[in-house]
């Protein structure tokens, strides 16, 4: 059983605790960043420069960037991104990045050059004084098999080792050509299928032994409720999509998780 509420810039009340962490909490996902929208990536780099601050913590839950080709792209987007976020682990924002669906190559290489912790799959850390499980969201989507089959293939080490050791033009042209084909078999699912397995969720919830989790991938942003088995209630948060003129983070504050609207004004 579930309920959800729409994602608006309000809080979301948190259970008392002691797990406190020093200073705030920034949390976005599927940000998508592409050198052909360039708005979305200026608020991207106003975001990182005037929000996080000394002692903050930014979790950056998947799809950072609408792909990413290996550690060692030299491209205009790969540039930026690495010098916006090595500026602000530089003036002590702590930086903590998962792998999602379009940019599952991120390594350690940009890790170093960004001065962030590649996160695996599964974490979890106190959140507005909650053990909070962080995903980027797309093992929850169980009923797409297909796209879960793909998943492990892209995944596997050797599928990756195979693709660097091709040209940075070579696996430009495999990317686009991915993202080509992706959204035409995307455009062809319902929507219901891409969405989570309320029943994975569950599962995924008793398994980290939590009952807050936040997420991304699936673009569906809202505050969704599930009666756990043994009759606690777990918060579910979905973060949204980043667009040039829809940006929202979700700050912990220590309490509770705000909604903030992220603007170059």
């Amino acid at each position: 059983m579930k309920s959800s509420t729409p994602l608006s810039p309000t809080s979301c009340p948190a259970q008392s605790g002691s797990l406190i962490i020093p200073g705030r909490q920034w949390f976005v996902s599927d940000l998508h960043l592409s050198i052909e929208r360039p708005a979305t990536l200026e608020l991207f780099e106003h975001f990182v420069a005037e929000h996080p601050q000394t002692d903050d913590r930014l979790f950056i839950l998947g799809d950072l960037f609408d792909a990413w080709i290996g550690d060692d792209d030299d491209a205009e987007l790969a540039m930026r991104v690495r010098k916006a976020l090595r500026t602000a682990s530089e003036r002590g924002v702590r930086i903590f990045i998962q792998r999602g669906n379009r940019d599952f190559m991120m390594g350690k290489r940009l890790m170093r050059a960004c001065g962030a912790m590649l996160l695996p799959d599964h974490f979890v850390t106190p959140v507005a004084g909650r053990p909070t499980l962080l995903m980027h969201g797309d093992l929850l989507c169980t009923d797409d098999v297909d796209y879960q089959k793909a998943r492990r293939r892209f995944r596997n080490p050797l599928f990756q080792w195979l693709m660097l050791l091709k040209s940075l033009e070579e696996r430009r042209r495999i990317a686009a050509d991915y993202r080509k084909r992706s959204g035409e078999i995307t455009a062809k699912k319902s929507a219901e299928i891409m969405d989570v397995n309320a029943d994975t969720v569950i599962r995924t919830l008793r398994h980290h032994r939590v009952d807050q989790l936040i997420h991304g991938h699936t673009h569906r942003p809202a505050e969704h409720q599930h009666a756990l088995p043994d009759g606690r209630t777990a918060l579910r948060l979905v973060l949204p999509e980043w667009h040039e003129n829809a940006v929202v983070a979700w700050q912990d504050d220590g309490k509770k998780l705000n909604a903030i609207n992220v603007t170059l004004s």
